[in-house]
């Protein structure tokens, strides 16, 4: 892990594809109930946000009289969107809202990052048909994006959602932003509704009724949300309507999705997510082995019989001084297979290209600084370039431009390595227990200084030269595997506690990594790292720098790049 610290010195629209045919409901009550009069303590126009697109291409056109004259076409889509966290740096929409309207901003604002929860290669991707007669293939139970903004829009915010089961007959109301008979002006609408019933394919069916005073259709509100009305907590993100039903999104896809392109952001949103944390805290108490953790065995007298060689049948053998030399202790059964594990997955890493992110900041703050990066990793060795353009490959990432951070580097590849070989650590098997539903295996491990084990180079940041020096530290943490053992969660924390000069000023120093499974067609599922967190205290600050992986390509000596992950990224 690198840690610096800046030093100052004094110097002188949407288009809404019909409902499929095959689309089926359960029965239920056909008629809605007179809506019920609740207050509403949200302002649902900080929550919702109309998107478009409107492109006007000049032409030429040939008048009645043979005289040309100019012509403009216009082609203008339109959709909605709401703010999923609590800043509104992130809007979530539909897939067919991203992939029509194509917006490069939302109320000004610049879109950097594009996620597609499916497409025309997602599983049970369909065609479906688009009002201007286009065709549009993806699966309609995942038609989810995210728009990720270069900065936060002020004045809005996220609402809270809501993965309770719905009731039938259960009143919600339906928010967006849909046209109007003179377009582009729009305004946002409420829609009351009644929830009729899931469908076969996965998504949520409403009636609702249109008043006297909103004669129009709810084209346009795709991308919008659908809200209970007595909690005011999002149930569904509507993404398709007729004249009397509407369908939406379930917000648990919404929160399966979002754990994969935004885990970090997902542990705050959906906080009972099934998914490990990528912030979570280590179950038991720092580890410290006993001076004999594994008792040595001493066989017992005369196990065999002596053995007298032949009166000088060869000079006399003196084996040659192994200073160092030590074979490992014998090991319980259940951490001999951990280290074998943790060295398969090890080895699995040590060739594949991903997008690799990086977002720094302190306290409970919002990111001070953001990049992506490119990484390859090549028999073991990483590199990287600017994601989606650099041309220049660096050794390390680049320094963020902002006073105080944390930087990991290699820990998802070098924890598992040095669980699965550095016999001189330290393992131990606690107790089981139960994370999100799931049982997990606790292992504790624990390397001393003189180990040599875990490197720390903490780094002073004068403007003009730095000062820095790597310097042994030890170190404890846990490792968190399935019940067949596959490395699930791996934490370091380095021992800061003797405020040595040697760590200029950082002290609580710790890492924690997360690894999934890359799943594609007809390939054998494979452990990949998902998620990196770094965090240390300086003085009186507490600086964290959040990694994630995406979009994996792996490849070998003989098989080049096999496939992208099936989550899709746009260019900004």
């Amino acid at each position: 892990m690198i840690l610096r610290e800046i030093i100052p010195i004094l110097i002188a629209c949407s288009c809404l594809s019909p409902i499929a045919a095959a689309q089926k409901v359960f029965s239920s009550p056909p008629t809605i109930p007179p809506s019920s009069t609740v207050e509403h303590t949200q302002d649902f126009s900080e929550i919702v946000v109309p998107i478009a697109s409107v492109r006007i291409t000049p032409s030429i056109k040939l008048g009645i009289s043979g005289k040309v004259s100019p012509k403009f076409d216009i082609d203008a889509n339109f959709g909605t969107g709401f703010c999923l966290d609590a800043a509104c740096r992130f809007i979530v929409t539909n897939y067919h809202v991203a992939m029509t309207t194509r917006a490069d901003k939302i109320k000004r604002e610049k879109i950097i990052q594009r996620y597609l929860a499916t497409g025309p290669h997602d599983e049970g991707a369909t065609a479906n048909y688009l009002p201007n007669g286009g065709v549009l293939p993806y699966a309609k139970k995942r038609d989810l994006a995210i728009f990720e903004l270069r900065r936060s829009l002020p004045h809005y915010h996220g609402l809270t959602f809501s993965l309770d089961e719905l009731q039938i007959g259960q009143e919600v109301d339906i928010y967006g932003y849909p046209k109007g008979f003179i377009n582009p002006i729009r305004k946002l609408t409420r829609f009351p509704a009644t929830f009729k019933a899931p469908t076969t394919s996965g998504l949520l069916a409403f009636d609702y009724q249109l008043s006297a005073d909103q004669p129009i259709r709810i084209t346009g509100a795709s991308g919008g949300i659908v809200v209970d009305r007595k909690t005011e907590k999002i149930v569904g993100i509507l993404s398709e309507t007729t004249d009397a039903m509407a369908l939406a999104v379930p917000v648990q896809t919404l929160g399966d999705f979002v754990s994969k392109v935004q885990p970090f952001l997902a542990q705050s949103i959906f906080p009972t997510s099934k998914d490990v944390s990528p912030v979570s805290a280590d179950l038991y108490p720092k580890f410290v082995p006993p001076h004999d953790l594994y008792p040595k065995f001493v066989p017992p007298h005369d196990l065999y019989p002596k053995f007298v060689p032949p009166h000088d049948h060869y000079p006399k053998f003196v084996p040659p001084r192994a200073d160092g030399l030590q074979h490992r202790p014998e090991e319980p059964y259940e951490v001999t297979v951990l280290r074998k594990k943790a060295q398969l997955l090890a080895d699995s890493m040590r060739n594949f290209i991903a997008v690799q992110g990086f977002a720094w900041g302190s306290g409970d703050n919002e990111p001070a600084a953001q990049a992506e990066y490119e990484v390859r990793v090549i028999d073991g060795v990483q590199r990287f370039r600017r994601y989606p353009d650099g041309k220049k490959e660096f050794e390390e990432v680049p320094d963020p431009h902002v006073n105080g951070w944390v930087l990991p580097a290699d820990e998802w590849s070098k924890l598992p390595n040095m669980v699965g070989t550095e016999f001189r650590l330290k393992v131990y098997q606690a107790a089981d227990v139960v994370v999100n539903e799931q049982r997990m295996k606790v292992f504790q491990y624990y390397a001393s200084v003189e180990d040599n084990l875990c490197p720390f180079a903490p780094v002073e940041d004068f403007g003009f030269f730095t000062i820095s020096k790597t310097v042994a530290l030890a170190c404890y943490g846990e490792v968190w595997t399935d019940e067949d053992a596959n490395i699930i969660r791996m934490s370091e924390h380095l021992e800061l506690s003797d405020k040595l000069k040697a760590y200029r000023g950082w002290e609580d120093c710790q890492v924690v990594l997360t690894y999934g499974w890359l799943r594609r067609a007809n390939e054998p599922p494979r452990l990949v790292p998902l998620t990196i967190f770094a965090e240390a205290r300086y003085k009186k600050h507490v600086y964290w720098c959040r990694g994630q992986f995406r979009d994996y390509q792996i490849f070998s000596s003989r098989v080049k790049i096999i496939a992208n992950d099936y989550v899709e990224s746009l260019p900004p």
